[in-house]
């Protein structure tokens, strides 16, 4: 069907991680961090996938998840901030 055909622009959501996966690479990045290091959530998207920019708003979903589970708390200019709430960049670290 798809035989000398470009794929089409809604492909690479098929091929998205699961948002449990999100959650191991997230989790994965504040541990190896630790304690009161923060990182950006582009980094777990950026370990993910190569073409990483299409998963951020996963990435930040299940960001919000986690720190609305206690497991992680993400800031802004260095001040907690409700991560589901938030626009522009955020950092993520362990709770």
């Amino acid at each position: 069907m798809w035989a000398g055909t470009a794929i089409p622009a809604c492909a690479p959501a098929a091929m998205m991680p699961s948002d449990e996966a999100v959650a191991a690479a997230v989790m994965d990045l504040a541990h190896r961090r630790g304690r009161g290091a923060s990182f950006c959530p582009s980094e777990a998207a950026r370990a993910l996938a190569a073409d990483w920019r299409p998963l951020m708003p996963q990435v930040r979903r299940v960001a919000a998840m986690l720190a609305g589970e206690g497991r992680l708390v993400a800031t802004q200019r260095g001040l907690p901030i409700d991560a589901a709430a938030a626009r522009g960049p955020i950092r993520l670290r362990l709770g």
